[in-house]
């Protein structure tokens, strides 16, 4: 065409920049595969600085320091591994799946999703802006401020805006709480807690990556999931300070031991055992050895049975909903308590714990309960509430 030249080769180089833009792109930027694996080396050197507690280091890898609010918590592993990744330019957003552990007191890694902004400096290298909670992932304590960290014979709290003098009354607790569990539970568990105490119910409710009003009023509730395998992650006891802060002293001893018996027990709690069953025997334990009568434990329970309103059957799962009603919540908790009592006081401790586990091990919700009645009891869905409702005539009549 007149007016124009053609340069030698210009076909050549342009086709090679068309067949390699997927790669490295004609300005020598790596193409989405190269980001992908730049961002993972520069997770992988922020994770190795951060357990390595080399803040240097780990300031290189970006602008936000909060690997102080790391530095008392003794983690064994640290890793990221990068699942998703959006952008262009001198930005992007990678998602991540964070893995640690905590020295000995996981037995594997606990997973939580991150959201990464990044950013490109001078150089042209990544950086992280920002590492936050994914969407629909709970927080991690260390993001609500710098973390303390206290030890126990059989514990461990880990804090945030709480004084040591705080930390160390739940470390207190928390060491009572499982040798009680163990004198009572003799399954294979670790034989130590980890306690997670935030600075509010805010808190509280930001690592369960739920609503405040789900857990306003619960003094304290244990992370883990149902039916996790023998070697998940330890759980977390998570304490709400608001709650917990206006109970007495056997009070907070009752609701750590509690908790604690959810640790110990969360091998053989699966998606068969019934909340009357699990909360029930976590209340059994909790108050074994106290001074309370059932009159004064079960408050609600009593009164309904006084009045002439004898549950006519164990709570449901419903009806341990922390959003309902308090009385009803409160009668709940009662009734699977009165239940593990009764079966202690009738077929003894021993055949409780082999009923939890029978129960447990039921290979799905229906027939659980009444199999695990008629094989380590000897009797029935009907005759055992019978004899549950006489029970309760009998202690609070």
């Amino acid at each position: 065409m007149a007016g124009r030249r053609r340069v030698p080769g210009t076909r050549v180089v342009v086709a090679l920049c068309l067949l390699l833009a997927g790669l490295v792109g004609c300005g020598g930027r790596p193409g989405a595969d190269g980001t992908r694996a730049e961002v993972q080396h520069l997770l992988d050197r922020r994770a190795d600085a951060l357990l390595h507690h080399d803040r240097t280091a780990y300031l290189r890898t970006g602008a936000s320091d909060w690997s102080a609010h790391l530095r008392e918590v003794p983690l064994a592993d640290w890793s990221y591994r990068v699942t998703g990744l959006r952008g262009d330019g001198d930005e992007a957003v990678a998602e991540a799946e964070l893995r640690y552990r905590v020295e000995g007191y996981d037995r594997a890694p606990v997973t939580a999703g991150r959201t990464l902004a990044l950013g490109r400096d001078a150089d042209g290298d990544w950086y992280v802006k920002t590492d936050r909670p994914a969407e629909g992932s709970a927080a991690q304590l260390w993001d609500q401020g710098r973390v303390e960290a206290v030890r126990g014979d059989h514990s461990l709290v880990l804090g945030v805006g709480r004084s040591e003098e705080d930390l160390r009354g739940f470390a207190r607790l928390a060491d009572h709480a499982v040798p009680a569990v163990s004198r009572a539970w003799d399954g294979d568990w670790s034989g130590h807690v980890v306690v997670l105490v935030p600075e509010s119910l805010t808190g509280m409710a930001a690592l369960l990556g739920s609503p405040e009003s789900s857990y306003r009023g619960i003094a304290a509730v244990t992370t883990g999931e149902t039916g996790g395998p023998a070697k998940a992650p330890a759980d977390r006891i998570i304490v709400n300070p608001d709650a917990y802060g206006v109970l007495g002293d056997l009070g907070r001893q009752v609701v750590l031991t509690h908790e604690t018996t959810h640790v110990a027990t969360r091998a053989h709690t699966t998606r068969a055992t019934p909340l009357w069953l699990s909360e029930g025997y976590a209340d059994w334990i909790g108050y074994l050895g106290g001074a309370r009568t059932p009159s004064q434990a079960a408050p609600e329970l009593a009164r309904a049975v006084r009045e002439g309103r004898v549950p006519a059957a164990l709570p449901a799962d419903a009806d341990f909903g922390f959003t309902g009603e308090a009385g009803r919540l409160a009668q709940a908790y009662e009734s699977g308590w009165m239940a593990c009592r009764m079966i202690a006081d009738r077929w003894g401790e021993d055949r409780l714990a082999a009923f939890y586990r029978v129960v447990g091990a039921h290979d799905g919700r229906a027939g659980a309960v009444a199999d695990a009645l008629e094989d380590v009891l000897g009797t029935s869905t009907r005759r055992f509430t019978e004899d549950w409702q006489a029970y309760l005539r009998a202690e609070f009549g």
